[in-house]
């Protein structure tokens, strides 16, 4: 090959690496709003943003069980039904937080990620979001048996697995036509 030949080839090569560079930039800049909010979204939500330090310092430093915390947020009338429901299994689930967590600075970043955020961040590693459940419908239940197979047991923490048990036996099954076209397969 010729040095001419070669010039031309390393153009080539550096044009389709651009192109790549930036098709992967609008690939990655899927709005993610078609997917109902997970609890720690919805609580930094309903605390506002920045979030009300006091107040989520005493949310996460607070025992209690879903139906109990399903009670205190029944007031909370920026929140619809669906919505309490996620953010009362997220923190019957995850709170309280460990000592050292809710004492430090940045408390809202230091909230364990929901179900959503676990959706995104690991399921897509080797499942499209549609295929893999967004049209499914089971209980919790159902969702933990999922994590029992062999390939599936290693994926996750426990409570990381409860956690997306939980939201998503709250908020699967999604219609097709809610997903973004380039989601669906």
């Amino acid at each position: 090959m010729t040095r001419a030949q070669r010039w031309g080839w390393g153009i080539v090569a550096l044009i389709a690496a651009i192109a790549l560079l930036l098709l992967s930039r609008e690939a990655s800049a899927i709005d993610s709003d078609f997917m109902p909010k997970g609890g720690r979204a919805l609580l930094v939500q309903l605390l506002g943003a920045p979030a009300d330090e006091a107040e989520l310092r005493t949310v996460a430093g607070s025992r209690r069980s879903e139906a109990e915390w399903g009670e205190y947020l029944s007031s909370r009338k920026a929140l619809g039904e669906r919505e309490r429901a996620t953010l009362a299994a997220y923190l019957a689930g995850n709170m309280p937080l460990p000592e050292a967590a809710a004492k430090g600075p940045g408390l809202a970043a230091a909230l364990p990620p929901d179900g959503r955020d676990l959706a995104w961040n690991e399921c897509q590693s080797c499942h499209s979001l549609f295929t893999s459940y967004l049209t499914q419908s089971r209980d919790a239940q159902g969702w933990r048996n999922l994590f029992l197979s062999p390939f599936h047991r290693q994926m996750l923490t426990v409570p990381q697995r409860e956690e997306f048990a939980r939201y998503a036996a709250l908020n699967m099954p999604i219609k097709a036509e809610d997903v973004p076209a380039d989601l669906r397969y």
